[in-house]
């Protein structure tokens, strides 16, 4: 991390991330499609999902608290030569990722269908979104485990085992969803039980890394020692994962406005409410197939970024970021190409209802036109937090969600009807832009001063 070229060195580090974060988009694509399949409910069933999905993505938002937040401070640690402070971080790590799911997962079960129900669910698709949620709910533990214990494995300098874990859990999802859904006839709750089965296996190739010599001794390991709570530790990893958490918290939230709001003037425009959320649903399943790499090139450039900061290495810092945003904008720029010329076909996979597919069709287009925009403004959001400037992080996360897209769903539909809904994505993503490309040239001028200083030192 100290000597490699960087253009290189964050392929090396983000490739097998991106794998892993691709093949985990594509099982939830292809969790989708065969939920949409589901003989005579499959529109209904799909809708039930997209309606689920904000309670999901807040068990993910803790996971990623935790997740990122013990990477980024492994990472840091080891950058200044502290094991044994990183051996205590990923103690600490371990009692947070046993205690939130069971703590989340009680809460969840008591308050869920009336949740559901404030969330848009419908009489047709209440039961699915039920059914699929309790499962994980009950489950969450085997996804905390294989999920937030893994990042430190890719702090550590191990990011092909890091993807591998998350390989092995995705093509296990892919291979079990047919399977559970449609050829054992479970339908919706076949889905979550093939996502608990993938987690489990996940989850045990992550902790046979801490416990067996399998791929080499860890850096950093687990000991009993270390289990014991910590507030100072515990604080370091809420202090740098809050970012990454408010924009997963966020994302419920915006979720949740988003399907009230296509709900509403759905049923005002088509005299069918259920028909936009379920085609809402599939255009962000696609979007995930561009956006979850650029996660990629993100988790695979933090432990770059952080072990230079950490080590002073100011010129290495800034050379991490600008290969990883350049990566990122590529990415997004393709599946902004993709998006544009094939929006049809790829809506007619999920579905043969010919109402929803072309609703869908053209709010693809409209949503994801500023795709590049989001691969930019992610990356830099990241970036802020591998060197620890987590308030910044936070108000760039907050910043597009929060203040700019949650608004513009409620205002933009009150002067433009249902295409309000679809450019709200666009519009906040060219807001975000200009102010957090303001705010990393002001950070990269601040470095520069940190690097003169060393220099003269």
């Amino acid at each position: 991390m100290a000597t490699s070229g960087i253009p290189k060195l964050v392929l090396y580090y983000s490739i097998p991330t991106i794998i892993g974060m691709l093949v985990n988009a594509l099982y939830v694509v292809v969790d989708r499609f065969f939920i949409g399949q589901i003989p005579g409910v499959g529109s209904d069933a799909l809708t039930g999902i997209g309606l689920a999905a904000p309670v999901i993505n807040m068990l993910g938002a803790f996971a990623l608290l935790v997740g990122i937040g013990t990477a980024a401070n492994i990472s840091l640690r080891l950058g200044n030569r502290d094991k044994e402070g990183a051996e205590r971080v990923l103690g600490n790590a371990l009692v947070l990722n046993i205690a939130f799911p069971i703590l989340l997962g009680i809460a969840g079960l008591i308050f869920l269908e009336p949740v559901l129900v404030a969330v848009g669910a419908t009489e047709a698709t209440l039961p699915f979104a039920l059914t699929y949620t309790r499962i994980i709910l009950m489950g969450g533990i085997v996804m905390f485990l294989s999920f937030a214990m893994n990042h430190p494995i890719r702090a550590m300098g191990n990011p092909r085992r890091f993807a591998s874990a998350q390989l092995l859990g995705a093509v296990s999802n892919i291979i079990l969803s047919p399977i559970f859904i449609l050829g054992l006839g479970l339908g919706i709750a076949g889905a979550a039980i093939s996502t608990l089965i993938a987690q489990s296996i996940s989850a045990f190739w992550v902790f046979a890394y801490y416990f067996t010599k399998v791929s080499g001794r860890p850096v950093v390991t687990i000991k009993l020692k270390n289990m014991k709570p910590s507030p100072k530790i515990i604080f370091s990893i809420f202090a740098i994962g809050i970012s990454p958490f408010f924009m997963q918290f966020l994302g419920s939230v915006i979720n949740i406005i988003a399907n009230r709001t296509l709900l509403h003037y759905g049923a005002i425009a088509f005299g069918n409410a259920d028909h936009a959320v379920g085609a809402f649903t599939v255009i962000i399943s696609i979007s995930m197939l561009f956006l979850m790499p650029v996660f990629g090139i993100n988790q695979g450039a933090q432990p770059i970024i952080g072990f230079n900061f950490g080590a002073g290495n100011i010129s290495r810092v800034k050379q991490a970021y600008k290969y990883s945003a350049l990566y990122a904008v590529a990415i997004c720029f393709l599946g902004f190409i993709i998006v544009q010329l094939f929006a049809d076909p790829l809506m007619r996979l999920f579905s043969d209802d010919t109402a929803l597919n072309e609703l869908g069709a053209v709010g693809m287009r409209i949503v994801l036109f500023t795709m590049p925009l989001m691969g930019f403004q992610m990356n830099s959001a990241n970036f802020f937090q591998s060197i620890g400037r987590a308030k910044i992080s936070v108000f760039l996360a907050v910043l597009r969600q929060g203040l700019i897209l949650i608004p513009a769903y409620l205002i933009l539909p009150r002067f433009f009807g249902f295409d309000g809904i679809w450019f709200a994505m666009p519009v906040a993503d060219t807001i975000a832009l200009l102010i957090t490309g303001s705010m990393i040239i002001r950070e990269f001028r601040r470095l520069t001063r940190m690097s003169d200083n060393m220099a003269i030192e």
